[in-house]
């Protein structure tokens, strides 16, 4: 099968083209958000090809993960519309820009999402996020916290970025992704933008592994995190309480519960391996490559013959 997706979530990305279909990626001069072409710090297979939109005639089927890119798709393509986000605004009265279609189907990647949104009679599915199991393994030999995000400084509350600062009395913050360079703090180290096998080498070695956003969708890093063998620290909000285990971390709503179990898995690098060995059984159980790739496959053959 032939697929049209723009490359609009890296990480999300990297596993949906590890399957056995050809993914036709556009790609303009600028590499904006509408051309980025393939990634250049993800490892992609060599079956992502990278092409102006203009000269993609033959897909099959698109990946739509935007509501402006269903204006760009050629008439009578059939489309899987792929819900990344929590819903924002009047929640939980939030309309999905998709609702009340019968000419796509909507992909949320969480149960929370799909249960959030009000997507009226558009039909819906759920395909949890599933990765590609990193190679670094967990040492636990420094004793810091990380923190993979993404515009902390710019989405500030969301985030959990407010929260940074409780932490650093316990032990020093390295925050890893896109847009960190600006935080400014003491015992908080940016780190923007790694390779991801690097960022996974580096994460690997942190005591243990922070998730402080408020109301974002299940973040791909925590998974990650967890497949590497990390013990995690999370607020109990939007998906994390699904998808982190009692053994594979602390999930609270109070912060103080969360500083207190930061400076036990300091103290206690033992507790913390154990921690970390549960998270990292529980995520290879659940967000597989190979149950991702599957449960994608099964719905796109069905949407596609459907659509004919």
């Amino acid at each position: 099968m032939n697929i049209l997706l723009w490359h609009v979530h890296g990480s999300w990305t990297t596993s949906f083209v590890q399957g056995k279909h050809r993914y036709l990626i556009p790609v303009n001069e600028a590499r904006d958000a509408w051309g980025r072409g393939r990634a250049r710090t993800f490892d992609w297979p060599d079956t992502v090809e990278e092409l102006p939109l203009e000269e993609i005639r033959d897909a099959d089927l698109a990946i739509v993960q935007r509501p402006e890119e269903i204006d760009l798709l050629p008439p009578s393509l059939p489309v899987v519309y792929v819900e990344h986000n929590t819903p924002k605004g009047d929640v939980p009265n939030t309309r999905h820009p998709m609702a009340d279609r019968d000419d796509l189907i909507i992909a949320h990647v969480t149960h929370f999402n799909q249960l959030f949104w009000d997507t009226g009679s558009t039909p819906t599915t759920v395909i949890e996020h599933g990765v590609v199991e990193p190679k670094a393994r967990y040492t636990g030999d420094l004793g810091r916290l990380a923190i993979v995000t993404n515009e902390p400084v710019r989405r500030g509350r969301v985030t959990g970025t407010d929260l940074f600062e409780r932490f650093t009395p316990v032990a020093p913050l390295d925050v890893f992704g896109m847009g960190v360079r600006d935080l400014d703090g003491p015992r908080i180290a940016a780190h923007e933008d790694p390779p991801q096998a690097a960022m996974h080498e580096q994460l690997a070695r942190r005591r243990a592994y922070l998730h402080l956003c408020r109301w974002t969708s299940l973040g791909l890093s925590l998974i990650e995190a967890m497949q590497i063998g990390m013990p995690v620290l999370a607020l109990a909000t939007t998906e994390a309480i699904a998808a982190i285990p009692e053994g594979a971390g602390v999930l609270s709503t109070r912060v103080d519960t969360l500083v207190e179990a930061a400076h036990w898995l300091i103290e206690e690098p033992d507790q913390a391996r154990r921690m970390g060995e549960k998270a990292r059984r529980v995520a290879l159980a659940r967000y597989g490559l190979d149950r991702f790739l599957a449960d994608w496959d099964h719905l796109l053959e069905g949407h596609t013959c459907a659509s004919r």
